[in-house]
C-alpha cells in the first residue's frame, strides 16, 4: 500500500485510500507512533463515496476517532485533488461533523468549516473564564493577555472534566495567537486547526475580532480565519513530506 505523509503547518497526518470501511485504530497507532512508526498526530483515510468526492476515516494518535480536524481537512483536500479524486480545484467530502468544502490554489487550501455549536460560555476555572465552543470538535478556550506560559496540568485536567480539546489565546494588533492540548494525541500540538477556529469565534462572538484574521499557532505559521456569509474558513499552506510503499497485512488495511 501507498502511505503520504501531509503537514499542515506542524499538524501532522498520514494518508491512504482505500475501497471499503474498517476499524483501524491499530494501525492508526502504529503509524502514528513518534518512535516505532512513522509518527503523526492523526491518520485518514479517504473512501468512495456516491454524493460527494469521498468520505474520511479520522483517527487520532491514540486510535480513538474524531468528527472533524481542520488541518487535516486542508492536507486531505490536496492530496485528493493530487490523487485526480477531486476536480476543479474544489474538494467536497463527507466527515463525522458533516460535509466539509474545501478550495486549493496550489499548496494554499482553505476550508469552510461545519457551523459551531456554542455549548457552554460561562465556564470558569482556576481563575480563568472558559467557553466550550464545538467547532467540528468541542474545545474549551480561554482569551488571556498572554499565551506564553501555557499550563498543561491544568490543560490535562480539563481535557479529562470537559471531555474536549483545551485552549488558549491572545489577541494582539487584530492579530490571533493560540496554543492547544489536543484530546487523541494527548499533549500540545503545534497546531489545530479547529482550535484556532473556536478561538476565532470565542473572540468574534464577544465583538474583540471580524473579518479575516491572521492566526498563529505555536508553530509559528501564518494562517487565516474569516467570516462572510454565515460562514467560517480556514485557510492556509499545506506541505506532503514524503510517500512510502509499505506491507502491513492483519491489521485492518
Amino acid at each position: 500500500m501507498t502511505l503520504t505523509k501531509y503537514s499542515g503547518n506542524g499538524n501532522d497526518f498520514v494518508l491512504f485510500i482505500a475501497e471499503e470501511k474498517a476499524d483501524r485504530s491499530a494501525l492508526a497507532r502504529t503509524l502514528c507512533h513518534r518512535q516505532n512508526g512513522i509518527g503523526a498526530d492523526g491518520l485518514v483515510v479517504l473512501l468512495p463515496h456516491a454524493s460527494y468526492d469521498f468520505e474520511w476515516e479520522f483517527y487520532n494518535a491514540d486510535g480513538s476517532t474524531a468528527t472533524m480536524c481542520g488541518n487535516a481537512s486542508r492536507c486531505v483536500a490536496h492530496f485528493a485533488l493530487e490523487k485526480g479524486i477531486s476536480k476543479d480545484n474544489v474538494s467536497e467530502f463527507l466527515t463525522g461533523a458533516g460535509v466539509i468544502r474545501a478550495t486549493i490554489n496550489g499548496l494554499y487550501v482553505v476550508s469552510d468549516m461545519t457551523k459551531p455549536k456554542m455549548i457552554d460560555l460561562e465556564i470558569h476555572e482556576e481563575g480563568k473564564h472558559w467557553c466550550l465552543i464545538d467547532s467540528g470538535v468541542p474545545h474549551l478556550v480561554a482569551l488571556l493577555e498572554s499565551v506564553d506560559d501555557f499550563d498543561l496540568v491544568e490543560a490535562r485536567r480539563l481535557r479529562d472534566k470537559y471531555n474536549a480539546n483545551v485552549n488558549i489565546c491572545t489577541i494582539v494588533d487584530e492579530t490571533l495567537y493560540v496554543r492547544t492540548y489536543e484530546r487523541g494525541v494527548e499533549d500540545e500540538t503545534l497546531a489545530c486547526g479547529t482550535g484556532m477556529v473556536a478561538c476565532y469565534v470565542r473572540a468574534h462572538h464577544e465583538g474583540k475580532l471580524s473579518g479575516q484574521i491572521k492566526v498563529y499557532p505555536r508553530s509559528g505559521d501564518e494562517l487565516y480565519v474569516d467570516y462572510e456569509d454565515e460562514t467560517y474558513r480556514f485557510g492556509g499552506k499545506v506541505t506532503q513530506t514524503f510517500v512510502a510503499k509499505t506491507e502491513l497485512g492483519g491489521l485492518g488495511v
